[in-house]
């Protein structure tokens, strides 16, 4: 069939608008809230659960054929808690503020609902590389939700991006003020709620 047959695009293409975790399946929608009131934290949040979701995909669907039924969702969440780890050890030795920023989220995905349903749903139930592409797609999926909500917040509510102040101060000497309601939770749920509205509107089959 190919690496790269009907199967395999479907299973990276479709999360990643048709079937988007966040926006179609309603997961993983906490850290949407908790990590987006910036730009960086929520692009490392996003990496880290893309890389975490598509490595425990692959190692599953390597083992299930060995893993006793009764005992799976110990072995998955052994497998996740092994990578979560890793990877909040990677980011406190080379990233040590976002991981500040990120506080306890990052330790969290082990609960994510959108980990542990790919692990369930996909990889105990096909080959290595398709579990791959499934764990890449919902990552990525997930990430460009979290950038999309990040990058509206950020820059309405400090008028900045990574740093960087995008909105000029000639802008501010007229009278804009930053909306300081863009960097509380409560407008991650907006923006999301808005976000499914659009993707529902142009596709009304989801």
């Amino acid at each position: 069939m190919g690496l790269l047959s009907k199967k395999s695009k479907e299973a990276f293409i479709t999360p990643i608008w048709g079937n988007n975790p966040v926006t179609v399946q309603i997961l993983g929608i906490c850290s949407s809230l908790a990590v987006t009131a910036k730009l960086e934290p929520a692009l490392v949040m996003g990496i880290s659960v893309t890389i975490i979701v598509a490595l425990s995909n692959v190692v599953i669907s390597l083992l299930r054929n060995t893993i006793p039924s009764r005992i799976r969702i110990i072995v998955q969440l052994v497998v996740v808690a092994a990578l979560v780890t890793i990877v909040s050890q990677v980011l406190k030795a080379f990233a040590y503020d976002v991981s500040v920023q990120l506080s306890v989220y990052v330790g969290l995905i082990i609960t994510n609902c959108i980990l542990m349903g790919r692990l369930e749903a996909f990889a105990m139930g096909n080959g290595p590389w398709d579990s791959l592409l499934d764990g890449l797609g919902n990552g990525f999926g997930y990430a460009i939700i979290l950038v999309v909500v990040a990058f509206i917040r950020e820059l309405l509510g400090s008028g900045a991006l990574l740093g960087f102040q995008i909105i000029p101060q000639c802008v501010y000497d007229f009278g804009y003020l930053n909306c300081g309601l863009m960097l509380m939770p409560p407008m991650a749920l907006i923006i999301i709620g808005c976000i499914i509205w659009f993707q529902r509107s142009k596709n009304p089959e989801l």
